[in-house]
């Protein structure tokens, strides 16, 4: 996807965060969504950094820098959600376009995508932008509804 296509994808995805954390459609759902619109626009564009420098989707397009990424607010308390700008965007990449990322670079170079992505420039782009967004939206969804509660009561059950 392009920049506009990664922002789209960042923008819609921070709304439906939102309402997924907080469903009442209330002040708090809006605070929420405030919440995390900066750190998932800035994680969903972070990897095209490396536009710049190194080689575009290979450098900061992989899973060592997801991890990095993801273990930042263990260690520092603060952007707790730009790991999962930063995993969207990956996501929108492989699934798509039709290049997709190397997921394993710098060990390996290999690219991977799926069948059905479609090339960046395409008319089509925008729909697929939102098409994936729902299906991240609704994979979140998912996670939060079942996921969540049971990795809280293995918490308690074990007494963290």
């Amino acid at each position: 996807m392009n920049k506009r296509g990664h922002v789209l994808n960042a923008v819609l995805l921070s709304f439906g965060l939102g309402y997924v954390l907080e469903p009442a459609g209330d002040v708090e759902t809006f605070v929420t969504i405030a919440e995390v619109f900066v750190p998932v626009v800035l994680g969903a564009l972070f990897p095209d950094v490396d536009t710049a420098f190194g080689k575009h989707r290979k450098t900061l397009h992989n899973l060592p820098v997801l991890l990095v990424v993801g273990a930042y607010p263990f260690y520092f308390g603060n952007l707790q959600w730009v790991w999962l700008g930063v995993l969207t965007h990956y996501v929108l990449d492989v699934l798509g376009t039709t290049r997709g990322i190397a997921l394993f670079y710098p060990l390996w170079s290999k690219e991977f995508d799926v069948p059905f992505g479609i090339p960046v420039d395409s008319q089509y782009s925008d729909l697929m932008t939102v098409t994936v967004t729902a299906v991240e939206i609704a994979g979140i969804f998912l996670l939060v509804k079942y996921a969540a509660p049971v990795i809280v009561d293995a918490q308690q059950a074990i007494g963290i």
